[in-house]
């Protein structure tokens, strides 16, 4: 996911949430799923809603494979914003056309060892970053496979997975069709999106948890360790702590391998109600970089936020979803040091943001419509790193109208 630094150079974008890994895991008996009431519906990918995938997929018998159930998503967007920012590689336009999913699924769900694989074309819209173009997206973030993994199922409440893994870390998920809002939030651009490694689950009762051994945020190196562990008070209320941690240096540094994040650690304390119509998920989210002058990081630095997300059922298939985030960055500062330059986890050292969302959405059958508007605020910002042809902007107004089908 990418991270907040969005000047010349761009730092990175970027349920079962226990069947996967999809963020962290909300334990199975509230997890807020559009997609419950559909009992011949998969799964994976997880749907927070208001979308709801399809309630019949498509299923094939696949002889020796089995049963292999197909699904996909295909949307566009139409974007408008002011204080486009002019960074190579990215649209500097302050009108956008483009794909956000030309995606398909295949997968198992039967037997001792399943599959899933994520295959296609997707943009990743985030808020406070660029819009880059699915094309570019592919191969600056993911790939055309950015999930795909083998699955040992050990007992009813245990199994593990391999390959390219949706992170444990935060609320949000990757892809448009997966959240509330079409573009995801300020907190999930600090967070690692898709990992390479392995990670056992466990599910039983009110209790799940997950541990995963993982290349961070998509670094090639296995030396994080993610973990997270999840309760459901009652029907209605669950909380969620997730911890992860880069073990070792590493040096990769690509779009979507943000050096200071890979190199540091990451939390989340969540809570979830969903009653009825009514969804709220508030999050707390910590992240902190060390003083590595090896890595270019002059000092430490760390980025508290905090997060409301909510969404209200309306009949005839209609929803609103809204988001609300604030973040403030802090660390050390150089002092005296003529030749130290501080680690910058935002939008400069000592930067503050904030941002509100608001998604009105329709979905009939495999049909759906959203339209959204965001605005986001940055406060101290350091000379070069924020909006605009100019990059010196302290905010940004974005209206989205995505539309498409999910069979």
């Amino acid at each position: 996911m990418p991270a907040l630094a969005v000047a010349a150079s761009i730092a990175d974008p970027a349920a079962d949430a226990a069947e996967t890994g999809d963020a962290a895991p909300i334990p199975s008996a509230v997890a807020p799923s559009a997609s419950a009431a559909a009992s011949d519906a998969v799964a994976t990918p997880s749907f927070s809603g208001p979308l709801a995938p399809n309630a019949h997929p498509l299923s094939v018998n696949a002889g020796p494979l089995g049963v292999v159930n197909v699904t996909g998503q295909f949307s566009g967007v139409g974007l408008l914003q002011n204080h486009a920012t002019n960074v190579p590689g990215t649209l500097t336009a302050k009108a956008v056309g483009d794909v956000t999913n030309a995606q398909v699924e295949f997968q198992t769900t039967k037997g001792p060892v399943q599959f899933y694989v994520q295959v296609g074309a997707y943009s990743i819209p985030a808020l406070g970053t660029p819009y880059l173009r699915a094309g570019s997206a592919i191969g600056q973030t993911y790939g055309a496979l950015p999930v795909g993994y083998a699955k040992v199922v050990l007992s009813p409440d245990l199994f593990i997975t391999g390959g390219f893994l949706p992170t444990l870390v935060g609320a949000e998920s990757t892809f448009t069709f997966q959240d509330m809002n079409v573009e995801r939030g300020l907190l999930w651009n600090q967070e690692p999106a898709v990992s390479r490694g392995a990670q056992i689950n466990y599910a039983h009762g009110k209790l799940s948890a997950a541990l995963s051994l993982n290349d961070g945020y998509f670094s090639g190196k296995f030396n994080w360790i993610s973990g997270t562990v999840g309760y459901a008070f009652d029907a209605a209320n669950a909380v969620t702590v997730v911890g992860a941690s880069s073990l070792s240096r590493s040096y990769h540094n690509t779009y979507a391998t943000p050096v200071a994040q890979n190199n540091g650690s990451i939390f989340n304390l969540m809570y979830s109600y969903s009653n009825g119509p009514v969804t709220l998920s508030p999050y707390l989210q910590y992240n902190r970089a060390g003083h590595d002058t090896l890595l270019g990081l002059g000092t430490s630095a760390d980025v508290l936020g905090a997060a409301m997300l909510a969404k209200y059922t309306l009949s005839g298939g209609y929803s609103i979803a809204a988001r609300a985030e604030y973040l403030k960055s802090g660390g050390a500062d150089c002092g005296t040091q003529s030749d130290c330059v501080p680690t910058n986890l935002l939008y400069g050292p000592h930067s503050k943001a904030v941002s509100l969302t608001v998604t009105p959405t329709y979905q009939k059958g495999i049909f759906f419509a959203r339209a959204e508007l965001s605005y986001t605020k940055v406060d101290t910002l350091a000379p070069g790193l924020g909006f605009g042809a100019a990059a010196d902007q302290g905010d940004q107004v974005r209206g989205l109208l995505e539309a498409g089908v999910l069979f």
